[in-house]
């Protein structure tokens, strides 16, 4: 854990700590959490009150959802924003303490300071959507139990709530994960909506308390189901991207020497684009264009694609054609629309005489050029049918910073060398000259004694794209 993670978890901790406190000595719970027929001890109506609801979001806090960006969500917000309504920031406050505790916690499968961060993370945001209720009631008059005035504070609480709690646990992954806010506030985009939903149910549960507590249980079936939605969109994504990367293994199975290829690919040009600063979206692009960059090799024979000689002419245009192939078995693929120019332009030189399109620098989409340099990173550490002896990552570093501005774009290239795939390994000042490169000579002797594309620079050579 980074010192500033470190500083960032003990002041949300500090602060919801003291809010909490503030609000429990200075703000007494609202009467109207009391369940009116279920008051045994007259005093104890509140506090009866809050530790229903506090039952109640420990129920839906048992089935939290992860996020695809890391972050966790639950429906376990629709109670405390029923506590919001109905006992204030107070009740709210302690709602989300005690009830938003996870079973992960009690298995201890969760550190001590993550439980810490989570609560915190939660209270804090309740407390405020609470004050935030508080203050509409003051600003349009009447009591908890007049629905027309509870309704706008209800809505109003629940989305400084749900913003602030976003922002505090969104901020958590970002220094984890050493990833753009921004980025990780986007990725999810698509629920978040979906969220805010549960501020109106919320209020019609407070409505029902009124009639009677037993009643608000009735929204247990609409909650559920809005939490298999949930679980269903990140089911669906997630089946999604296991099909691709099954889609990616099983062009990679074609030939033992690039078992695992796409894979290292696609790990490899998000790390780049993490370091590049890419919106969420493009690292999405980045995962599964790494996967199916090489889908097109499926139209390739095997006695062109596994071959360990020189290529002909005419082999060399069949294994040039792959990204046009795979473009064109991608583009029906609605969903996968921004991957299709990956998948294309991957092979382009940034001198312009790559292939399909001989497209010359800044033309190559950004997000192909990144995918570039990764393909020949991945390629020259491993071994080829070609050449068995892999170059080591300073050794291949060296290789694209040679041809940076020949083949690859050299802003690139140095991002790559930020990357943990080669730092610390490789001098970022010059490159590694300690032995020959015979990779990058049996690799142009198969490019350019074809009449395939190849460098304009007079004795230029590519480096080796797999």
């Amino acid at each position: 854990m980074s010192n500033l993670l470190k500083a960032y978890i003990a002041g949300l901790v500090s602060i919801s700590a003291i809010a909490l406190l503030a609000t429990s000595l200075l703000i007494p719970v609202w009467p109207a959490i009391a369940p009116r027929d279920m008051i045994l001890v007259p005093d104890a109506g509140p506090l009866l009150g809050v530790a229903f609801w506090t039952v109640i979001t420990l129920l839906l806090a048992a089935l939290p959802i992860q996020l695809p960006s890391g972050i966790v969500v639950a429906v376990a917000t629709a109670p405390i924003v029923v506590a919001m309504i109905l006992g204030g920031p107070t009740a709210a406050g302690w709602v989300a303490l005690i009830g938003a505790t996870e079973m992960r916690e009690l298995r201890g499968q969760v550190p001590w300071y993550g439980a810490l961060a989570n609560h915190a993370g939660i209270v804090l945001p309740a407390i405020a959507g609470g004050l935030i209720v508080a203050i509409a009631r003051e600003r349009f008059g009447g009591t908890a139990d007049e629905p027309i005035e509870t309704f706008v504070g209800a809505v109003l609480g629940a989305s400084v709530n749900f913003g602030l709690n976003l922002l505090i646990t969104g901020t958590i992954v970002a220094l984890r994960t050493k990833a753009r806010l921004g980025d990780v506030l986007r990725g999810d985009s698509s629920l978040y909506t979906n969220m805010l939903t549960l501020a109106p149910l919320a209020w019609l549960m407070a409505q029902m308390y009124f009639v009677a507590w037993w009643a608000s249980l009735l929204f247990a079936l609409p909650l559920y189901t809005t939490r298999v939605a949930w679980h269903r969109f990140v089911e669906m994504r997630e089946m999604f991207t296991q099909t691709i990367d099954a889609l990616a293994g099983a062009v990679d199975a074609r030939d033992e020497f690039t078992a695992n290829h796409s894979r290292n690919v696609k790990t490899m040009a998000v790390d780049i684009g993490r370091v590049m600063r890419v919106s969420a979206d493009s690292l999405e692009a980045l995962e599964w264009g790494g996967l199916l960059h090489d889908v097109g090799k499926i139209g390739v024979k095997d006695a062109v694609l596994l071959k360990p000689e020189k290529l002909t002419r005419d082999e060399r245009a069949e294994m040039n054609a792959h990204p046009t192939k795979g473009a064109a078995i991608i583009a029906p693929v609605t969903k996968l629309a921004p991957v299709v120019p990956l998948i294309r332009h991957h092979h382009e030189w940034f001198n312009g005489s790559g292939y399909p399109d001989r497209l010359l620098g800044r033309e190559i989409p950004v997000l192909a050029r990144i995918l570039a340099v990764a393909d020949a990173f991945e390629a020259m550490t491993h071994e080829r049918p070609y050449r068995m002896t892999p170059l080591s990552p300073e050794e291949a570093l060296a290789e694209l910073r040679r041809y940076a501005g020949i083949q690859f774009d050299p802003d690139m290239v140095e991002a790559f060398a930020r990357t943990a795939w080669v730092r610390g390994v490789a001098d970022p000042g010059r490159p590694n000259e300690t032995r020959p490169v015979p990779l990058i000579r049996e690799a142009a002797e198969r490019m350019t004694a074809t009449a395939g594309p190849g460098p304009t620079e007079p004795g230029a050579a590519p480096a080796e794209n797999a």
